[in-house]
């Protein structure tokens, strides 16, 4: 009775627009309240000891990279950079937005920080060069979507600690799935561009200065991606210390190569860091009371027990988990699909072999889609609160974007090297 109770009070105020923590909280006291045998207590205990882990610590550092980056200048330069590469493209600055969130996402982490920096940069821009307003929208939204796999994406570093997942391995598993997606929305965007005459190619040419002063300065914030990964990799820190480095490196470029970052800057830098932060702690430190009451219930081995019983191959556990994440995705904040429902499904995927980093990258692109999915999408609303386009002209303009997100999701669902590929031939 006090388990139906709090998961019909949590879905009751996820439907009613309450913020996920807050939810979360909620109902987790609920279950106290109604009739757990577990004192009080034991509830204070569990949300302190959701966040008594190291690894966490890799989310407010990168967090912190991430806006140390905007701060310093290094977003217009990347702009910069990805409007040379497509200005010969059909709908260049379109094409632009999809390769700045691509470039970003090694840097911000978080589809929603990536949807709201380009709702406000490029989408008045694109505006100016003719593109209706809703498909602006849908480009900046869909494109933000590639942010949750590039490593060191936000999403990838929670479920690897939720999961107990190498968050190494699942950096770089991202990696390939991430420049699909870039790859199709690219390929997506030049059709449409064509089809309704949106910005035809430039023609004007480049010096070389010019050329060889743009690239510079998009590299340099390119490389931290790089140093992350690599220095992961050969061990000269872990996923958390490489946070810290990532900081660092940040705060550098900031200061004293582009020297745009000042004692002000960098305090604001900071308050807007610790932010966001407590934004993502406070949801896993609810996540992990809520969760531990669902293991007192033996819910996930119930689920587990139900869906091995019930389902024969891999393949049809896939196809339905693939279902029931998208269909959830329509209601659920991507957060809250992430904590609650990944350890439950993980040990399933586990069950039928099925690799659990692969799988990882497989829930978190579902997760992802369900941001541009109305009716509760996330992303969908962030961008169009920013941009003033309604919900229906978002979804209507959105639709193409959303088709090929679900394709890539069943290639990487159904070819497992697509994820894997990179991380077996690394570790």
């Amino acid at each position: 009775m006090a388990v139906s109770i709090a998961l019909g009070a949590l879905f009751l105020l996820f439907l009613l627009g309450t913020p996920v923590a807050f939810a979360l909280f909620f109902s987790t006291f609920l279950y106290f309240i109604v009739g757990a045998d577990q004192p009080m207590m034991m509830l204070i205990q569990r949300l302190a000891g959701g966040l008594e882990s190291i690894s966490l610590l890799a989310i407010p550092f990168f967090i912190m990279a991430g806006v140390f980056m905007n701060y310093s200048g290094i977003t217009d330069r990347l702009l910069k950079l990805a409007e040379l590469l497509t200005r010969r493209m059909h709908g260049g600055l379109a094409q632009a937005n999809v390769l700045l969130s691509t470039f970003m996402g090694g840097l911000s982490g978080s589809n929603i920080a990536d949807a709201a920096m380009n709702s406000k940069l490029l989408v008045p821009s694109m505006t100016e060069k003719g593109y209706p307003k809703p498909f602006s929208s849908a480009v900046t939204a869909a494109s933000s979507l590639v942010t949750s796999t590039i490593p060191p994406g936000i999403a990838l570093i929670v479920y690897g600690y939720v999961n107990n997942v190498s968050i190494g391995r699942l950096f770089l598993a991202g990696v390939v799935p991430g420049i699909l997606m870039a790859a199709s929305l690219m390929i997506l965007t030049s059709y449409l561009c064509r089809r309704y005459g949106y910005q035809p190619p430039e023609r004007r040419k480049v010096s070389r200065h010019e050329w060889v002063s743009v690239t510079r300065a998009g590299i340099i914030a390119l490389m931290l991606p790089v140093v992350v990964i690599g220095g992961i990799r050969i061990g000269v820190f872990t996923p958390t210390e490489a946070g810290a480095i990532a900081v660092l490196y940040a705060l550098i470029v900031g200061v004293f190569v582009y020297k745009q970052m000042t004692p002000k800057s960098i305090a604001l830098a900071t308050n807007e860091s610790l932010l966001a932060s407590v934004n993502v702690l406070f949801i896993i430190a609810v996540a992990s009371g809520f969760a531990r009451f669902l293991t007192w219930e033996q819910i996930p081995q119930e689920i587990a027990m139900l869906l091995s019983s019930q389902v024969v191959s891999a393949i049809a556990f896939l196809l339905l988990a693939n279902l029931l994440l998208l269909v959830l995705g329509m209601f659920l904040e991507g957060n809250a699909i992430l904590i609650v429902l990944s350890p439950l499904l993980a040990p399933v995927a586990a069950q039928f072999g099925i690799d659990p980093v692969h799988f990882g990258i497989i829930f978190i692109i579902n997760a992802t889609i369900g941001t541009i999915t109305p009716p509760l999408g996330t992303v969908m609303f962030t961008t169009c609160s920013i941009t003033g386009v309604s919900i229906a002209d978002f979804i209507r303009a959105v639709l193409p974007f959303w088709m090929v997100m679900v394709g890539i999701l069943l290639l990487t669902t159904f070819v497992p090297a697509i994820s894997l590929a990179l991380p077996n031939f690394v570790f």
